[in-house]
């Protein structure tokens, strides 16, 4: 029982694991959709409705717009009294701590002014006069108000207006009738000054000197400061007063007829509508069918998903890695939306979706980026308020990003991208604001903010494609780039160990690379599988045509056996050595094909050859596969063959050329090698044409040069004659 279940589910795993995942991100998805009912009808201010009459169903409300509450809210907080709270204590606190300073410094004070100290003014000392003089008016201040204003308050108008807690009251007072700190302390000099009576200039200049010195701001300060918890509660409970609706609509009221231009007003009342239309629906028993119609929704959308990826994408379909990205891409853009929505209310267009096109692009292709785009988007727009504008704006961008970024090769793409998305957000959204208002003062500047917002959090898929490169195991054309490169570890071994190889490689990745450009397949893959595909050269690269030199074959003392496994071997090597380097599966798989399973002829026929009368040897020659199951494999395959039979051609007519094409080809196909791979009839004609161009171009016949004649030695002894 337990290996018949064991074997079921080999079987079944990858069909199970598909239902499996798309039925969670189905799952996943409805559960995040706003639960409420869903207005029947779209509209766009300045627009006419396209609908029939609208006819009010039943009482409804006139919400006010955001503007107006935002207005209103400004207009009462303007006109808001903060609440401040008297300190009773500092005043008394204060002056002893003045009197005491004044005492400690005596000494000091009658060295550096014994004047005041000496002379007297109606039978009293300058000193005790001036002592007396502050210690009255810092009562004084301290009995009109001292007030502290928090920064909000630093640039009020002297207008304002405030409330003053004593004890269980609270009064109103201008700001005007309390000192600030700086003014207290200038009513404290002045008004002590003035009570010495009319001094000449030495002994006042003296006085203002002492004052100074007595350092009276250290005495002054603040002891009517904000009550900041009375405050934010008063201005919560003036809020909360504000009426969210500005009239009402009954019902059997006619709100708007077919064609009529939807204005501001008429905007408002339809907007109201929806507002109640979808809270009553999604709180009365219909929440049910409402959470049912979602569930068919979401499970069409992904019904479409997955039928597109059968027929169009097969790849991605068997691969449990690649449509597990794939949904994960659209069920995190759509949390995305719908978490920003739900809890920051933050505006739906600083989400950057298109980064999911890009990364998409990036691993996969653009039809299936723009298509999954799509899909995310028409899911996405239930979290908008306007689904129409959102899902007009987001179209072009998606379009934008993908044409764009056709090949990502350098960093600097992705800003060029990231400023051509913000451009078209904007471009568009004014446009559409211009329709609409019909005025350049109505649009709204601060969208094109949320649109510079999104193109920056777009550069966020830089990172991203490095992580999803090394979690899923893919590949971008930066990382085929950074491989390709001649100065990459392995290939600069390639070059020192196995020079013939290496320049052999290069002449592959070129010829490949142009059949990739021609047959639409990938060339940056292409160059790099190319660039590898015999690195397992270099453990012995003596044993391979290329890299001997003149007169010297070792396979020339050994058996055809001995010498097609050393041949052979270099392949599996090959593999080895790469994975040892944690080189991509995808170049491996170049390794691995490019040989399909060929045998190594020379070694094979002139084995059969001098042994006629022995059973078939094939796997004694016979390289061990797979053959190539991509097209890029494929091509790699004839490019690797032709450019090796093309250095042993004895003439380069363009006869010549042609006919090594097509035997090496038409062999490959009569022995099945390309029967795994995706590339059709019409590619592979393709592929022979551009072989044979690029071969003639290479090996195409050039001038001889005339060598320059000797004169005779006669003829020049005579004409050295003349000369004399």
């Amino acid at each position: 029982m337990a290996d018949w279940f064991l074997k079921s589910w080999k079987k079944y795993y990858t069909a199970t694991y598909r239902i499996l995942i798309f039925i969670v991100a189905i799952t996943i998805v409805t559960y995040l959709l706003p639960k409420t009912g869903k207005f029947q009808y779209e509209y766009t201010k300045g627009r006419p409705w396209m609908h029939a009459p609208l006819i009010a169903p039943f009482d409804f409300p006139i919400y006010k717009s955001q503007a107006e509450l935002v207005k209103e809210k400004d207009s009462l907080l303007n006109s808001f009294r903060p609440y401040f709270v008297l300190d009773t204590t500092i005043q008394e606190k204060e002056i002893n701590s003045f009197s005491e300073a004044f005492d400690r410094s005596l000494e000091s004070l009658q060295d550096q002014f014994p004047t005041l100290y000496r002379k007297r003014y109606n039978n009293k000392y300058y000193s005790d006069i001036i002592k007396e003089s502050i210690t009255e008016n810092l009562k004084k201040v301290y009995n009109t108000g001292i007030i502290s204003l928090p920064e909000e308050y630093q640039n009020v108008p002297p207008t304002f207006e405030l409330y003053l807690i004593k004890g269980n009251l609270a009064e109103p007072y201008g700001l005007t009738e309390f000192y600030t700190q700086k003014e207290a302390y200038q009513a404290v000099t002045i008004n002590t000054l003035n009570n010495l009576g009319n001094l000449n200039a030495s002994l006042f200049k003296e006085a203002q000197t002492f004052l100074s010195d007595l350092q009276l701001n250290r005495f002054i300060k603040p002891n009517i400061t904000i009550d900041t918890e009375r405050t934010e509660f008063e201005k919560q409970n003036l809020l909360k007063n504000i009426s969210l609706t500005s009239g009402k609509v009954l019902a059997g009221q006619k709100i708007i007829d077919t064609g009529e231009i939807i204005d501001a007003n008429t905007e408002k009342i339809l907007d109201s509508l929806k507002k109640e239309y979808e809270a009553r629906l999604g709180s009365t028993t219909g929440y049910y069918l409402i959470i049912l119609a979602q569930t068919l929704i979401i499970t069409l959308f992904f019904i479409i998903i997955f039928l597109f990826l059968y027929y169009f994408r097969k790849d991605v379909y068997e691969s449990l890695l690649s449509i597990s990205f794939t949904l994960m891409m659209v069920v995190f853009m759509v949390s995305l939306a719908a978490s920003i929505q739900t809890f920051s209310k933050l505006p739906l267009f600083i989400i950057p979706f298109t980064i999911l096109p890009i990364i998409i692009r990036i691993f996969f292709d653009s039809r299936l980026a723009f298509f999954l785009f799509i899909i995310t988007i028409l899911i996405s727009a239930f979290f908008a308020d306007n689904s129409f504008l959102f899902v007009l704006l987001q179209i072009p961008a998606g379009l934008i990003a993908i044409i764009s970024l056709f090949r990502m090769v350098r960093r600097s793409q992705l800003v060029r991208t990231a400023f051509f998305i913000f451009l078209t957000y904007s471009l568009f959204y004014a446009a559409i604001s211009l329709w609409q208002e019909g005025d350049i003062n109505k649009i709204n500047f601060m969208v094109f903010g949320q649109f510079a917002i999104n193109a920056a959090l777009i550069l966020l898929a830089y990172p991203l494609i490095d992580i999803f490169e090394r979690t899923f195991r893919f590949l971008s054309d930066v990382t085929l780039m950074e491989l390709s490169d001649t100065n990459h570890p392995l290939l600069r071994m390639l070059a020192e160990k196995a020079p013939g190889t290496f320049q052999h490689s290069i002449q592959v990745a070129n010829l490949a690379q142009e059949v990739a450009y021609k047959t639409n397949a990938n060339p940056m893959l292409i160059r790099a599988g190319a660039m590898y595909h015999d690195i397992g050269k270099t453990e012995s690269p003596i044993f391979f045509t290329e890299n001997q030199a003149a007169g010297f074959n070792p396979h020339t003392e050994m058996d055809f056996e001995e010498s097609a496994k050393i041949i052979i071997g270099h392949v599996e090597k090959g593999v080895q050595l790469a994975r040892k380097e944690k080189l991509p599966e995808q170049i491996i798989d170049f390794i691995r094909t490019h040989h399909g399973t060929t045998k190594t002829k020379f070694f094979f026929n002139s084995y059969v050859n001098e042994n006629p009368e022995e059973e078939d040897p094939s796997a004694m020659f016979t390289y061990p596969g797979p053959t190539p199951f991509t097209k890029e494999t494929a091509i790699l395959m004839m490019a690797d063959s032709i450019e090796a039979a093309s250095k042993s051609m004895k003439s380069y007519t363009d006869e010549d050329i042609d006919k090594l094409v097509e035997n090496i080809i038409d062999t490959q196909l009569k022995e099945g090698q390309f029967v795994n791979a995706p590339i059709t009839f019409k590619e592979i004609t393709q592929a022979k044409e551009v072989f044979k161009n690029k071969l003639k171009n290479i090996y195409h016949a050039r001038i001889a040069y005339p060598k320059l004649k000797k004169k005779k030695k006669k003829e020049s002894k005579e004409k050295s004659k003349e000369n004399k």
